[in-house]
């Protein structure tokens, strides 16, 4: 079980190994952003990305499931999140890429209200098979604290 009190500023987990593909890509964009580039090969073409890319969203969405599977694993008492900051897209995400995830803790706090719960910021790395940072975000999460009376 990870609580508030176990985690260390400075902290750097690295996991995931999230395949994409282009079944996938195409079934996200369908539904959640049809824009040509996500769909269609020869749309695609004409475009900066030159073939079919994920949508950023998904990219989004791919972490998230690697974030999930990662707290199951580590038995991260998270809380949920109040929200992601400085989200970027910075590489294309293709069919066949590999992703894998890099979370820094920048900070955290205890709440000053909610004793049981703490605060914190983290910087969230998204890498493909080739250690190419594709995306980067960071968020602001809580996680249930062991000791509700305890200090910091």
């Amino acid at each position: 079980m990870q609580f508030y009190e176990d985690m260390v500023v400075g902290e750097v987990q690295r996991f995931g190994a999230y395949p994409v593909t282009r079944e996938d890509v195409i079934a996200f964009a369908t539904e959640y952003d049809p824009q040509p580039f996500h769909l269609d090969d020869a749309a695609a073409a004409q475009t900066h990305f030159g073939r079919i890319s994920a949508s950023g969203w998904h990219t989004c969405a791919m972490t998230m499931a690697m974030l999930v599977e990662n707290h199951k694993n580590t038995g991260h008492q998270g809380l949920g999140s109040p929200g992601v900051d400085d989200l970027r897209w910075l590489r294309p995400v293709y069919p066949g890429d590999t992703l894998s995830v890099e979370i820094e803790l920048l900070e955290k706090r205890r709440s000053k209200t909610k004793p049981d719960r703490g605060l914190f910021r983290a910087a969230t790395r998204v890498f493909n098979q080739d250690g190419v940072m594709v995306m980067s975000m960071t968020s602001r999460a809580m996680v249930r604290t062991r000791d509700p009376q305890g200090t910091d």
